[in-house]
């Protein structure tokens, strides 16, 4: 059997819808990646997980002094609730994020060009501002071919404390500096709380040394406004050629996939795994996570959170069969993570896209900025280094994970913020 581009593809036409986080898409999604798995005669099993859930019933900016006027806006998630006729105050532009500037934003209302990082947030929360307003896009965007981005503060963000804040689009942003407002009114209202979300989850068992576990795990779900072709419905349909694959030609090891949700949210899906399987994880060796391929430009690549043996072994075998990638032993933000977290050390591979030439996280995420062939060039070499590692005598990679990966893990999961 041989990797088939074409019926990839074909898989991420069944996927070209948006597939948010606890919402009806993402359902959709995992049935679709189910149906999927029983055509190849498994049984796949749905987990469930709890993640987080708002939705936004009313977000509203107004200048009130010296002037009316009222911008379009969208409203941060778990940013919380204005005041049921909003929160009216002085309006502060707030430059930077020292303490000069800080000192300004007590009891107002603060403007603050593009997003708000953890850190940022935190001392916006301790200046004693009472809300907040972030930028969307860039000053080129046009309002009929962009979407107002649609954020969420996640616990990290909150643990201090929280304020209501909105999004409204560079632009508007700009105009609104401009016209020197004194008093403006925010108004926001959302439900917050949670609501199921899902992995889909099979194996096929190994015939040689099924007690050595490797798992592909990839994400299905995309953000708000986005079909995800590129991030992450690719790496998905590269997992499902895997399993056709292993199916067709029993592994020597347990290969076991992952199908995870809500991975935008904060690799949520993995996390649940690892949390539910605590008993299960001594026997899985490597992690191979599928995060984004199938750009017409770009570059293969491998980054590598394993013992920098596995990086020179890649590098030799890309070598010898002419293979251009980029091979490097570093994290990859996705659900290789919590493996990593748990000692298993892992590869992700992607196909790291030209400038330009794609988008994630936004509607421009599109299937026809992908190809068959690529998709296919791809998935043929992850499985043929999976194959490689499946048929040796001893399992090439040891179960550890640097000391220099796992600072990057803890420092990527905030383990120790103080450093």
């Amino acid at each position: 059997m041989e990797i088939s581009g074409k019926r990839m593809y074909s898989l991420l036409k069944k996927l070209n819808f948006e597939r948010l986080s606890t919402f009806e898409g993402e359902k959709r999604g995992a049935k679709i990646i189910a149906d999927e798995i029983k055509s190849l005669g498994l049984e796949p099993k749905i987990e469930t997980f709890m993640a987080p859930r708002y939705e936004i019933k009313k977000a509203k900016f107004e200048v009130t002094a010296p002037f009316k006027h009222e911008y379009e806006v969208s409203g941060y998630g778990f940013s919380g609730n204005a005041a049921k006729d909003g929160i009216e105050a002085d309006f502060y532009y707030l430059e930077s994020f020292d303490d000069m500037c800080l000192a300004g934003a007590k009891g107002k209302i603060v403007f603050v060009a593009g997003g708000i990082n953890v850190e940022n947030f935190k001392k916006l929360v301790k200046s004693g501002a009472l809300a907040f307003i972030a930028t969307s896009g860039t000053w080129l965007d046009k309002k009929n071919e962009t979407d107002l981005e649609e954020r969420m503060l996640r616990p990290v963000h909150t643990s201090e404390g929280v304020i209501p804040g909105v999004c409204i689009r560079m632009t508007d942003g700009i105009k609104l500096i401009n016209s020197m407002p004194k008093r403006v009114r925010l108004t926001l209202e959302q439900t917050e709380g949670e609501a199921e979300s899902q992995n889909v989850v099979c194996e096929v068992p190994g015939t040689v040394h099924p007690e050595d576990v490797i798992v592909f795990t990839s994400h299905y779900d995309s953000v708000i406004f986005s079909h995800g072709m590129f991030d992450n419905a690719s790496g998905t349909v590269n997992n499902l050629e895997m399993l056709r694959y292993f199916v067709k030609f029993p592994p020597s090891r347990t290969m076991r996939f992952i199908f995870t949700g809500s991975e935008e949210r904060g690799l949520l899906g993995s996390k649940a795994y690892v949390a539910q399987h605590k008993d299960e994880l001594d026997n899985i060796r490597l992690c191979i996570n599928v995060d984004m391929t199938g750009p017409i430009l770009g570059l293969d690549t491998a980054l590598v959170m394993a013992d920098m043996s596995v990086c020179h072994a890649m590098d030799f075998y890309k070598k010898e069969i002419g293979y251009n990638m980029e091979v490097k032993q570093d994290i990859y933000s996705s659900d290789a993570i919590p493996f990593a977290d748990n000692g298993i050390p892992g590869i992700n591979f992607f196909r790291r896209a030209a400038a330009d030439s794609t988008k994630i996280h936004c509607r421009y995420d599109v299937i026809s900025t992908l190809t068959a062939k690529s998709l296919a060039r791809t998935a043929d070499f992850i499985l043929e280094f999976t194959k490689k590692l499946d048929s040796a005598v001893y399992f090439p990679i040891d179960r550890k994970v640097p000391e220099e990966i796992v600072e990057k893990v803890d420092k990527y999961l905030r383990k120790n913020p103080q450093k």
